[in-house]
């Protein structure tokens, strides 16, 4: 063998060997997502538009691995896999669930945050949640891509409520956040925090009158079989960020970054105009089936200016005033 086949040999063998020792490139990166629901869902759906726009965007520089019907745990779980980097990558989620690294995150689900549904759109459409997005990259390492939701909630009731006279008084289950009773308690209800799952037959054996849900949850648990009266107080307008951990960002090139932050974004539109959608033809289906009946909540109005003192005492405990009052500027 000659000297220079010899030294091609070597050098073809360095080459292999430095190959094999190298770590894979961003563009053979595969980013797991979780999703504790079934395909027809609409966060899934919302996920799925996500790693359609960003192997588009990315020029199909990133591969998907989606787990679903909770495979990988409930929300809480994800959030602390984002935080640590392992197991989840990307996911939607409920923002009470990230409190404990972003104490400013619950103000997002906060009763009559949202004027009206173009309010809301308006607000998750522009960067006035920035301060949030850094609050929670620099203490929870996690990145916020975009933001779905659109559930509406409403008061769901065994007997009509129309006004705050009928309201006077109703008892209701809330959920455990100390805001949603706060909140009730302020327009003369009488909230009770009971477990989810207990709320049926609560309502059932007049241990509550009531209790508030979206219209999905009415239709799929059949709440409407105890509590056929649904108030459209649309006191919550549901946001669900998009988000992604720190861990896979910074693996992404800065071109990545950025095609992903436009996929993330417009996914959380996509499923924000999906999951309103969706509300309203469930709703809709059950009033056609004389499942339920929809009452307009009288002077509504009236009810954004009576919670505010508790909006903003609630906004000062989190931190969060000038977030509060950016967001009623919209």
């Amino acid at each position: 063998m000659t000297i220079f086949k010899k030294a091609t040999r070597l050098v073809q063998g360095a080459m292999l060997a430095a190959a094999v020792a190298a770590p894979a490139a961003a563009a053979d990166m595969t980013l797991r997502g979780a999703s504790m629901f079934d395909e027809e869902h609409a966060f899934t759906k919302t996920l799925r538009e996500f790693e359609r726009l960003a192997t588009e965007y990315t020029g199909g520089a990133l591969d998907f691995d989606l787990r679903l019907n909770g495979e990988l745990g409930v929300e809480k779980d994800y959030v602390t896999y984002l935080n640590q980097g392992v197991a989840v990558d990307y996911a939607i989620m409920a923002p009470s669930n990230m409190a404990t690294f972003a104490p400013s995150a619950p103000l997002m689900d906060m009763p009559f945050l949202f004027r009206d549904p173009e309010h809301w759109n308006k607000v998750l459409s522009s960067d006035v949640l920035a301060p949030l997005e850094r609050q929670l990259a620099e203490k929870a390492d996690i990145i916020v891509l975009g933001y779905a939701g659109g559930g509406v909630r409403n008061l769901v009731s065994r007997k009509p409520i129309r006004n705050l006279e009928d309201l006077k008084g109703h008892r209701m289950r809330v959920m455990g956040a100390p805001i949603q009773a706060r909140i009730f308690k302020a327009l003369g209800a009488a909230p009770a925090a009971i477990a989810y799952n207990e709320v049926y037959n609560a309502i059932q054996t007049g241990v509550i009158d009531g209790f508030e849900n979206e219209a999905a949850s009415i239709q799929n648990l059949r709440f409407y079989e105890v509590a056929p009266y649904v108030t459209l107080t649309r006191h919550t307008i549901t946001v669900r960020p998009l988000v992604m951990s720190g861990t896979a960002w910074r693996k992404l090139t800065p071109e990545q970054q950025e095609a992903v932050k436009r996929a993330g974004r417009e996914a959380g539109a996509f499923g924000r105009e999906l999951e309103s959608r969706e509300d309203g033809i469930k709703l809709k289906q059950m009033a056609d089936a004389g499942q339920i009946e929809i009452l307009e909540f009288e002077n509504r109005d009236k009810l954004l200016d009576m919670v505010k003192p508790v909006q903003d005492a609630y906004a000062q405990e989190l931190g969060a005033s000038d977030l509060l009052a950016a967001i009623r500027g919209m």
